[in-house]
């Protein structure tokens, strides 16, 4: 996509700019989002669909890619939003929502996925080959992963030249963060080597050349390494730029590549100016904007049990805990605590697993009703005040109504802020 690529190449070019990938399938984060750009005369939005969110098979949110674009570009008409400023991309695609089945029949069912994406109309692909199959090695070496990768590039060239518009532009890259965050509590984390980061980046163009990719080389805009942040269910590893200095510098020779910083999520406002300084010039985002959504539902539950009589109450807390404490497939495996640190770790745990229920019926129903019940009751301002503090300035610095729905995308603006500020920052080291 053109507009990806001038963008590494201005960077390139010394201009510390980023931008960031949004990685989210909830519609008031998407909506407030868009909202957010706007607000800030934003030319390109950058969203995001994982393999497992979205894929042929439907993923866990029901969708295809072509749906997810539907999806994604009405959220823009209601917003008023131009979709031609929206990039689209997919993450982690490669075979990982299928790593029960064997190497060759997961991979079949990934470059169906990664053709679907293409012709749905994504722009971005990141190509992740990383995980082990049934039957691989783990952990997998390098050469498969990088065959695999050459694999899905054919796929998704082919697909785009069965559909046509604009040409994909590819990330690659093996040492490639758990999508989410870690499972575990993090005992030491390593930076991505440059030795390691250049090795992956040559295999990666020796191969393209070998399959007779080379068109598609030149449409590589970045490259997936460890810069040291990462997060698990309680603490977060914050960026250290002297620790990345050499990586950082290895980059900086290649032309037309960036790296691209998973995990980013929770990283202070400085922390993520220093990334993007840093030449890790993508910031992916995901799991901490659902968590600041759930921070302003939980706020708009205490107003409600302040504010509105206990018969009309929607309990949109205790209705969701009752959910995952009935359904736990999305985080039974994660989270081994038991009694009240469970409930904390349902509720507040980093990695934010409650973000796979939000579609839920039940929680949807009672979300549904608590925001009926503050339109029709609206607290008063110093009430929202308590719990909301920031969303309320900005609504009233817009001159906005204190709608509880406006409330949650103020509130999930505050991390966008961040991440904005970082994408144009030209602050040197």
């Amino acid at each position: 996509m053109q507009a990806l690529l001038d963008l590494v190449a201005r960077h390139k070019n010394g201009d510390a700019a980023g931008i960031t990938s949004v990685c989210c399938a909830h519609p008031l984060v998407l909506q407030a989002t868009l909202r957010h750009a706007q607000r800030h005369d934003q030319p390109l939005v950058l969203i995001e669909a994982t393999c497992n969110q979205v894929n042929q098979d439907g993923g866990y949110t029901g969708m295809t890619p072509a749906d997810f674009v539907d999806f994604v570009h009405g959220i823009a008409m209601h917003v008023g939003f131009d979709p031609a400023c929206i990039a689209l991309g997919g993450d982690h695609l490669g075979p990982n929502p299928w790593t029960a089945l064997d190497a060759d029949a997961a991979m079949a069912k990934a470059e169906v996925m990664v053709a679907a994406y293409v012709a749905a109309g994504f722009r971005k692909i990141h190509l992740d080959c990383s995980m082990s199959c049934a039957g691989d090695p783990a952990p997998l070496p390098e050469a498969s992963i990088v065959e695999r990768a050459v694999r899905l590039c054919r796929a998704a060239e082919s697909a785009h030249a069965q559909t046509g518009g604009e040409p994909p532009v590819y990330v690659i890259g093996t040492e490639v963060p758990v999508p989410g965050g870690a499972t575990e509590d993090i005992d030491g984390l390593a930076v991505t080597t440059p030795e390691a980061a250049l090795a992956t980046i040559d295999a990666h163009r020796e191969a393209f050349a070998a399959a007779g990719l080379e068109n598609a080389w030149t449409r590589v805009i970045a490259s997936v390494v460890q810069p040291g942040v990462e997060f698990d269910h309680h603490q977060v590893i914050d960026y250290a730029p002297d620790d990345a200095r050499a990586l950082s510098a290895a980059i900086a020779p290649l032309p037309g590549l960036v790296f691209e910083a998973h995990s980013t999520d929770y990283q202070t406002r400085d922390a993520l100016a220093a990334l993007v300084r840093d030449h890790f010039a993508i910031l992916k985002v995901g799991p901490g904007l659902t968590f600041a959504l759930r921070e302003a539902l939980w706020a708009l539950d205490a107003i409600e049990r302040e504010w509105i009589a206990p018969a009309r109450r929607a309990n949109l807390r205790d209705t969701a805990l009752a959910r995952l404490r009935a359904a736990p497939d999305y985080w039974q495996r994660y989270y081994h605590s038991s009694g009240d640190a469970l409930a904390i770790d349902l509720q507040y745990s980093l990695s934010d697993r409650i973000r796979y229920y939000w579609p839920d019926p039940a929680i949807e129903q009672a979300c549904t009703r608590l925001f009926a019940n503050l339109r029709d009751t609206p607290p008063p301002m110093p009430l929202i005040g308590q719990y909301l503090p920031q969303a309320l300035r900005t609504l009233r610095a817009d001159h906005a109504p204190l709608d509880p729905a406006a409330l949650v995308m103020a509130h999930i603006a505050t991390t966008l802020d961040d991440y904005h500020h970082a994408s144009r920052s030209h602050a040197q080291p």
